[in-house]
């Protein structure tokens, strides 16, 4: 027995974690989802101790002789939040352009989380479904797979 997919034919599946995103597209219909890599980014960032190269600062607390260290600039994280903007940005002029009516994101729970943050209004009316999980190793009918079970629960 076909289980129905649910996902639209040509709708946009995005598949992220903050470091790499996977843009597919389903070339199947409803009934029989065919996701198809369509594009595909990865951003070299480096972990957050590769970016320290110095003793974290210190400050003075006013008049006494008592320093206070002063946290890193976690650089590592600065970068997956550009990069969840980079996504927002790159997937608002796709739907602007009109290359998309249908969205899915499927992204690890700190990318999905700036992904909304930075989600323009005309991008998050093409969204359909979205999922807290790191799918960005995973073969595609694994993702298939995912999904349909996802699309048959929400």
């Amino acid at each position: 027995m076909t289980r129905k997919s649910g996902v639209p034919q040509d709708a946009w599946v995005v598949i992220a974690d903050g470091e790499k995103v996977l843009y597919l597209v389903n070339k199947g219909d409803e009934m029989d989802m065919n996701l198809v890599v369509r594009d595909k980014e990865e951003q070299d960032n480096p972990q957050a101790q590769d970016w320290a190269a110095n003793r974290p600062g210190r400050f003075n607390d006013g008049p006494s002789v008592q320093r206070s260290a002063v946290d890193d600039t976690d650089w590592h994280q600065l970068e997956k939040e550009r990069f969840a903007k980079d996504v927002a940005d790159q997937l608002y002029k796709d739907v602007h352009k009109g290359r998309f009516k249908d969205l899915i994101i499927i992204a690890s729970r700190p990318a999905l989380s700036e992904l909304r943050k930075e989600m323009h209004p005309e991008v998050e009316k093409t969204l359909i479904l979205d999922v807290a999980k790191v799918l960005t190793n995973h073969p595609i009918d694994e993702i298939e797979e995912l999904l349909s079970r996802e699309m048959e629960n929400s």
